[in-house]
This record gives structure tokens, C-alpha cells and sequence, in this order.
């Protein structure tokens, strides 16, 4: 016999035979207890009744000691592949993907949700882009594979991965979701003086990864026919890969970041996008203000939610759509946002993406895809 079953967190409606006691959403992944009342014989020399919490209980543990989930609860359970992309480096498909979600649970101002941020974009890779599992590197401090933690040197060999014999026809992405900041810049090619950073766990004690660095290790190696596609959800993000050219959303044209320097940040002929969480100057949300059960970076949730909607829209009405979604989050009263963000800035969201790119295009008559 069969029942009918919503998922409570993707809402996916499926059907289950009432003889399971365990049920995984075909959807989302996420575990559910067979809940339908059947009728079983009391076990010899026990208490019926009581038996069954023990026996839901050690079927859950045994289930998710199978699965060894990598994920924060709520999240669906993913099982991390027992080689990664860094041992198929001979056997790499023209669609890579390096995802790095770094939560700081060691430190003071740890993030929640850029684990969720890191499997939700996995997932939209695979089922909307095509991309495979065994040719992506996904960074978290939940790996198994010390070669897949997030500190600096392992974000620097994986975007050196990343780009790795490039050749026409391939198309690249880089998502980072973590802290950013801003130094002073010493070389004179940033217009604002300042250089933008990324944080991999380790930062305090090795250092910030530089934008200076992220171009020549992924933008500048790209040769013609390349695409790559950089998303980073971090505050101080809009020129992380100082690209030449960025979006004004305020006077919809294209504006001149080269650096004064006269220093040139070009590609070896292919090409660039980076879609950042905020400009330069913002701070970026981890909040609760777009799904009430999880923590998520607002760009994150946003650009996913848009793309599943509309799989043919353009990066002018994804941005578009992105900054409409943050204006009614704050209109309503964002909250649950990151702790040491909300206590500085209140609980709305300032944040406005930025879109940079190698070369300038039409942002509306050109379709977003990685």
C-alpha cells in the first residue's frame, strides 16, 4: 500500500509504501519518518509501546551513520565522494567548479549558512547546468579529505585546478561563500585604495587571499573560448577579481575600473563574469530573512531561487530581481541576520550586488548561464 507525502522542505509531493520506516525525499534528499500507523507483534520479553522510539531512533542512526552527512540539520544529507576532482586531473570535463563555503566554527564570528549556501549551489550545477560531481572540488571544514578543508593553501591550489589546461569550449566557476574584507592597496591599481580580500579558515594565522592574487591565478590564465563565472557571497566582494569593466545598477551603463596604475587585468582571450554580493564598501548578509528555517547568504538564495524560476533569464533581470527581493526582504523587517553584522548595522539588509565582467556586453539581452 502506498501514501501520499509532502517533503516539509522542499514541498515536493511523492508517494512511499507504508511498509517503510524510513522515507528520503526524491526531491531534496531530506529524511522523514514513516509516520503511518501498521500493526507489528510486540517484541518477546519487551514492552511494546516503548520499543518504538528505540526502534525509530537506531534506524535513524544507523541510516545517518550510512549516509555521514556533511551538512547542517535541515539540510539535505550529501556524501562526499570518495575521490575528488583533484585525482581526476587527467580526466577533466569542460565544465569545472570549484565551491567554497567556509564557516569559521573555530572563531568568535562563525557563519551558519554557507554550508547550505555551498549545496544549494552544488545542486543547482547539476540539475540545471550539467555539471558532475566528480568534477567539482567542494571546500568545507566538513570534508573528510584534508586537501579539501578551506584554508589558503588548499583555495589556492584549487583555483589553480580550476584553470588547469583551459581550452576552448569550457566553461569555469568559482563560488565562494565567507567572510571578505578590505586592505590598503600599495600597488595603485585600485581606483578606491583599497584591495578586496577573501578569508579562507585559516586567515588569522596565513593570511587573506588578495584580489591582486585570485586574477592572476583565474582570470589572466583564461584563453580564448573560456568562460568563467565567479559568485562571491562575502562582504567587501564587488571587484574581487578586478576585473576592467562593472555594472552601475544606478545609471544602468557600464563603468571603467582599470586600475590607475595603468596596469592592465585582462584575460588571455576568453572571458570573465563575477557576480558579488555588494559593492566594494557593503557588508553582505548571512540571515534568515528569505527562509525561515536555515541561515543563507542573500545573494545565494536569491540568484538560486531566481534561476530555478526563469532558466533563461538575463544578468540584467537577475540582478533586477535580486535587488527587488532584498528591497521587500527589508520592507517586511529582515531578521535573524549574522550577529556581529546586525548589531553594527541594524537588521536591515544594505546590500547591493555588483556585477563586474572582462569585456562589456548587454546585460539584458544576454542569458545567464554557467
Amino acid at each position: 500500500m502506498e501514501i501520499k507525502i509532502i517533503c516539509h522542505r522542499c514541498k515536493q509531493k511523492f508517494s512511499a509504501s507504508t511498509t517503510t520506516e524510513i522515507i528520503i525525499c526524491p526531491q531534496c534528499r531530506t529524511v522523514i519518518p514513516n509516520r503511518t500507523p501498521r500493526k507489528q507483534s510486540p517484541p518477546s520479553g519487551g514492552d511494546y509501546g516503548s520499543s518504538i522510539p528505540s526502534l525509530i531512533g537506531n534506524l535513524l542512526k544507523k541510516l545517518c551513520h550510512a549516509l555521514k552527512p556533511a551538512t547542517a540539520p535541515g539540510l539535505s544529507s550529501f556524501v562526499y565522494p570518495k575521490s575528488c576532482g583533484l585525482d581526476n586531473v587527467g580526466a577533466l570535463g569542460n565544465k569545472r567548479a570549484v565551491l567554497c563555503g567556509v564557516s569559521y566554527k573555530k572563531w568568535k564570528y562563525k557563519l551558519k549558512g554557507t554550508i547550505n549556501d555551498v549545496f544549494n549551489m552544488r545542486d543547482l550545477l547539476i540539475r540545471y547546468y550539467e555539471y558532475r560531481d566528480e568534477n567539482m572540488l567542494i571546500l568545507t571544514e566538513e570534508q573528510p579529505d584534508a586537501r579539501l578543508i578551506p584554508t589558503k593553501a588548499n583555495i589556492e591550489s584549487s583555483l589553480k585546478w580550476l584553470v588547469k589546461d583551459c581550452r576552448s569550449g569550457d566553461s569555469l566557476v568559482f563560488y565562494y561563500s565567507g567572510h571578505g574584507l578590505r586592505q590598503p592597496d600599495f600597488e595603485g591599481d585600485e581606483i578606491d585604495g583599497f584591495d578586496e580580500t577573501i578569508c579562507p579558515v585559516d586567515f588569522l594565522k596565513e593570511g587573506m587571499i588578495v584580489d591582486n592574487d585570485i586574477y592572476a591565478t583565474i582570470v589572466q590564465p583564461l584563453t580564448e573560448g573560456v568562460r568563467l563565472h565567479a559568485i562571491v557571497d562575502a562582504c567587501h566582494s564587488g571587484t574581487i577579481l578586478d576585473l576592467e569593466h562593472y555594472y552601475d545598477n544606478n545609471e544602468q551603463q557600464w563603468k571603467d575600473n582599470k586600475p590607475p596604475s595603468g596596469a592592465r587585468k585582462q584575460t588571455s582571450g576568453g572571458k570573465a563574469y563575477c557576480i558579488s554580493a555588494c559593492e566594494d564598501d557593503q557588508v553582505a548578509a548571512d540571515t534568515t530573512a528569505f527562509s525561515s528555517k536555515t541561515m543563507n547568504g542573500a545573494l545565494t538564495y536569491i540568484l538560486i531561487e531566481v534561476v530555478k524560476a526563469n532558466p533563461d533569464v538575463t544578468y540584467g533581470i537577475l540582478l533586477k530581481n535580486i535587488l527587488e527581493r532584498i528591497d521587500k526582504a527589508n520592507e517586511r523587517g529582515c531578521v535573524g541576520g549574522s550577529g556581529i553584522l546586525s548589531r553594527i548595522f541594524g537588521p536591515n539588509i544594505t546590500q547591493k550586488p555588483l556585477l563586474s565582467a572582462s569585456e562589456q556586453f548587454n546585460i539584458y539581452e544576454t542569458q545567464f548561464k554557467l
